[in-house]
């Protein structure tokens, strides 16, 4: 008797690094606007107070990520499809709150948004859910990296940035104890710039370190800092602009791993 293979279950990328700046909402929009251009079905989770995926993607939420994690509103329905392919899970102010009411619960904090989020799975509805995160290292990350398989950083190409990554890595490796699925995956350099020696130098000392982990570079690119003021993505605003290409190339090497 034949039998119907069972649905995989989707990749969950958390893109997070605790210094803003770095490209995050840059690479959380782009990377899922990709996969779905390329056919994947694709649920953006932004886990900001900022709100900035729903301006990057000119999305009109009427309901948040909030009303999940505070009021019980079924995931499903707190949905606004932003693209074709491509649903957003909006973040926003009122997680101000969110963070507070998951911080003062007694135990088990760090598997609210997993327990929250859990059924979206039983619809098989996604391939990828990519979550996007704030600056910093507060609860909503925490829940993320208990939520999330793979790990992509972001790392501008600026001395400061590299200073502060050990201490994220660090947290990375104590969220590990408790939960091993969850590892760094990909580090993605950003704002490369082939005229500026030091961009040359920090790309290579990211080499030296994570090696295999290191993708192609992201270019600094103007384009890519005007888009989400006109509610685009790279590939919609200026598709043939360096930034389209790299990004381009981050959802092909981000679909081969899957």
């Amino acid at each position: 008797m034949s039998t119907n293979p069972q649905p995989k279950p989707p990749r969950r990328i958390v893109i997070s690094n605790s210094k803003g700046g770095v490209g995050k909402t840059t690479t959380a929009v782009n990377l899922g606007a990709g996969l779905a251009m390329r056919g994947d079905r694709v649920l953006l989770i932004d886990l900001d107070t900022q709100g900035h995926v729903a301006r990057a993607l000119g999305a009109k939420p009427t309901s948040s990520l909030y009303e999940v994690l505070d009021h019980n509103l079924p995931p499903q329905q707190a949905l606004t499809v932003a693209r074709p392919r491509l649903d957003l899970l909006a973040g926003g102010r009122l997680l101000a709150r969110t963070k507070k009411t998951i911080a003062s619960l007694p135990y088990g904090a760090e598997h609210v948004l997993s327990e929250k989020l859990a059924p979206l799975d039983d619809l098989h509805r996604y391939d990828y859910v990519i979550l996007d995160t704030a600056p910093s290292w507060d609860v909503l990350n925490v829940n993320a990296l208990f939520y999330a398989h793979d790990v992509l950083l972001p790392i501008s190409m600026e001395a400061l940035a590299v200073y502060g990554m050990a201490d994220f890595l660090e947290s990375i490796q104590g969220v590990r104890r408790y939960n091993p699925a969850v590892h760094l995956r990909y580090v993605l350099p950003t704002f490369f710039d082939q005229r500026v020696r030091k961009s040359g130098e920090i790309l290579q000392q990211l080499l030296d370190h994570f090696q295999r982990l290191v993708l192609s570079p992201i270019r600094y690119n103007v384009a890519l800092s005007e888009c989400p003021a006109h509610g685009k993505t790279i590939f919609e605003y200026a598709p043939r602009s360096r930034g389209s290409k790299d990004y381009a190339r981050l959802v092909e090497r981000i679909a081969h791993d899957g």
